[in-house]
């Protein structure tokens, strides 16, 4: 499905920073779109473009991670970050979908303003497209909220598990060996 090794090294260890700064990315581009019409015109297809290469990186980065685990020695705590990191493919789909959803919406407001309802008697579908795109933007803004800090915390758990099971027992407060 994807590389396990990187010049030698298990690709998990190298492809887990893609993950760890494009995911916070997306959410951060994504809240941004959804709370900001500014900057979500301004943004345009870089939302869900960064979305769509998290969500891409997602499964690659676990395949890895199961490739390597298959390779230590067997550790509750490894199994325990592979398990978070199981759960990580939900949020990141979720934050592509709401940076589609969000540029979309933005390229249909932009040709209803451009063309579409200014010439109507009394404003009617105006009104009508204002109500339903305030409502669109509602549901959005909140959705995005919930969607980016769900990821965000997953992203948080995933690795604090990670180097928990990385570095436990790996090290001493103290320095030893004369230094």
């Amino acid at each position: 499905m994807g590389p396990t090794q990187i010049n030698g090294l298990p690709a998990h260890a190298l492809l887990v920073h893609v993950v760890v700064v494009l995911v916070p990315l997306a959410a951060l581009l994504v809240v941004l779109s959804a709370l900001w019409p500014a900057a979500r015109r301004r943004l345009g297809v870089i939302t869900p473009a960064v979305a769509l290469v998290a969500l891409v990186s997602v499964p690659l980065t676990t395949h890895a991670g199961e490739w390597l685990e298959r390779r230590v020695p067997p550790d509750e705590l490894v199994h325990r970050h592979a398990e978070l990191g199981d759960g990580l493919l939900p949020w990141a789909g979720g934050l592509f979908v709401l940076a589609a959803v969000a540029w979309l919406v933005a390229r249909r407001t932009a040709a209803t303003v451009d063309g579409g309802a200014a010439g109507t008697v009394g404003g009617g579908v105006a009104a009508t497209a204002r109500r339903g795109g305030l409502a669109v933007t509602i549901v959005l803004a909140v959705l995005s909220v919930v969607v980016a800090v769900g990821s965000v915390v997953q992203i948080y758990r995933i690795g604090d598990s990670g180097a928990k099971a990385v570095w436990h027992d790996s090290f001493t407060p103290t320095p030893g060996n004369g230094r």
